[in-house]
């Protein structure tokens, strides 16, 4: 499993070294292995065979990039009380109890009541199947993790308590890519749990689907919002030396192809810019920055804002995503998306092309960089259509192969929804205008496409993210306690 916050396994080889990855708490995950303690006695040779199993599983979770919280092997309720007080004390974003053979609910409960805690429950059998003609009681109950399954669902069910499981044997690893779901899962319930999503400028007006209420995103995914100033921005651009400049000159020349259109003076900006909203980052913690500011006549804000595009595009490639226009939800999917390691670039509607049957999809402004098909454009922009000023933009599509596209919809009583949908990026013509453009194919007629997607409570803008990912989000919006909708065609 990867979840590196800024690169992940899809980044071109041109950003390796060249971008520092912005490094968050971990996963947190929880470990607790159990069976029955009235076997032990009447079949000497089960525990041992069963803590063997139990290493097994404990090593596998320890290559998984993320914080483990391994409280050992429980036989009794007593035990299992000891082990719940444990996990919750360190504030684990998933707890996995690893049933080995027969044991009882009372075992399993108390963990999930006093943790607070998502739980998963894995039954792992030794092997593919049982040697009937050679096994007795003993061997088999090695074989009898499924069997208290049922019971813990309905103990859970009745409880209110979300019940999730994988069954499967030892080493199979079809089950391990189900466990490995709920792990990037809990790895995005561990990044919201614990996010700082800056809030700067305005709502682009007229958007009314972008305004969002700041007090559900705390209730909803226990995220913080820290409303920023441009003029925050204002005065750590101020402060940025020449040097710095030249600095960032160079390292966008060494992520970029660099235009004739490009103007110096426009780039110093953008690099000027760029450093200023490194430390705004920095000043006040965040993991993600939605913005927007209109302006007027060329003002320092205005300047401002049209000057975020090249520093927002290498702040998101580091693991800090940036959504223009405001876009608050679609900045959390995009967090979200880095926390599963697949990357997220702001999206939206561009066109459609019934020739191909694709959706052309991307956006001005803000891009991730190290979801490119290749070396990003840098472009030089006169116009920003829709928007007031000028500068640099970025412009690539995103690499070919399969995609999901991710967002965070809103439905009447504000709850949130979790909406994903999965195609291929194709090769094909695109606009050169400065802006990200990828054809996605979803298997059908894209007029279709359109009118199902927009059906789900989806806002305007969403997360263009690599792979196939949407069990990855509906594991995570099981965790989050939120609805997810698929779209498929």
């Amino acid at each position: 499993m990867t979840t590196d916050p800024a690169v992940g396994p899809t980044a071109p080889l041109a950003l390796s070294g060249l971008l520092e990855p912005v490094r968050r708490r971990p996963t947190r995950l929880g470990l607790v292995s159990g069976g029955l303690g009235a076997y032990w006695p009447q079949f000497p040779d089960l525990l041992p065979q069963l803590q063997e199993s139990a290493r097994y599983v404990t090593a596998r979770f320890g290559e998984l990039d993320a914080e483990v919280t391994d409280v050992g092997f429980v036989s009794d309720a007593r035990e299992a009380a000891l082990a719940a007080e444990q996990l919750r004390r360190a504030d684990c974003d998933l707890i996995v109890i690893f049933l080995t053979t027969y044991l009882t609910s009372s075992m399993v409960l108390p963990i999930a009541q006093r943790s607070g805690t998502p739980v998963l429950v894995i039954d792992l059998q030794p092997t593919e199947a049982m040697d009937h003609a050679n096994f007795d009681t003993g061997k088999w109950l090695a074989y009898c993790g499924q069997c208290p399954v049922p019971e813990v669902a309905n103990v859970f069910r009745r409880a209110g308590i979300p019940f999730r499981s994988v069954s499967g044997h030892l080493k199979q690893e079809s089950a391990w890519q189900r466990i490995d779901q709920w792990v990037h899962a809990a790895g995005v319930r561990g990044r919201l749990r614990h996010a700082r999503h800056g809030l700067m400028g305005h709502v682009y007006p007229g958007m009314l689907d972008v305004s969002t209420d700041l007090t559900t995103v705390s209730t909803t995914f226990g995220s913080h919002v820290e409303v920023v100033e441009f003029d925050d921005l204002r005065e750590f651009v101020g402060e940025v030396t020449d040097e710095q400049v030249r600095e960032r000159v160079a390292l966008a020349r060494s992520l970029f192809t660099v235009d004739g259109s490009v103007l110096d003076e426009d780039f110093a900006w953008g690099a000027k810019v760029s450093v200023g909203l490194d430390r705004l980052v920095t000043e006040f913690d965040l993991d993600s920055l939605a913005y927007y500011h209109r302006g007027l006549a060329g003002e320092q804000h205005e300047r401002l804002g049209a000057g975020m595009i090249l520093g927002a595009s290498i702040l998101t490639a580091r693991g800090v995503p940036m959504a223009g226009e405001y876009e608050l939800r679609t900045s959390i999917a995009m967090l979200a998306a880095q926390a599963m390691g697949a990357g997220g670039s702001f999206t939206e509607i561009q066109a459609l092309n019934f020739f191909d049957n694709v959706v052309e999809m991307g956006h001005d402004g803000p891009a991730h960089l190290a979801v490119s098909a290749a070396e990003p454009l840098l472009r030089g922009l006169g116009v920003y259509h829709g928007k007031r000023g000028w500068g640099v933009s970025v412009e690539f599509d995103v690499r070919h192969g399969p995609v999901t596209t991710f967002g965070v919809g809103q439905d009447p009583d504000g709850s949130y929804v979790f909406i994903t949908s999965e195609g291929t990026v194709v090769p094909g013509p695109l606009l050169a205008i400065g802006n990200t453009t990828s054809r996605v194919d979803f298997g059908g007629d894209p007029g279709l496409w359109v009118d199902e997607w927009s059906q789900t409570g989806i806002g305007h803008h969403w997360a263009l993210c690599v792979g196939h990912r949407a069990a990855d989000v509906k594991a995570a919006a099981s965790l989050l306690g939120v609805e997810h909708r698929h779209v498929s065609l």
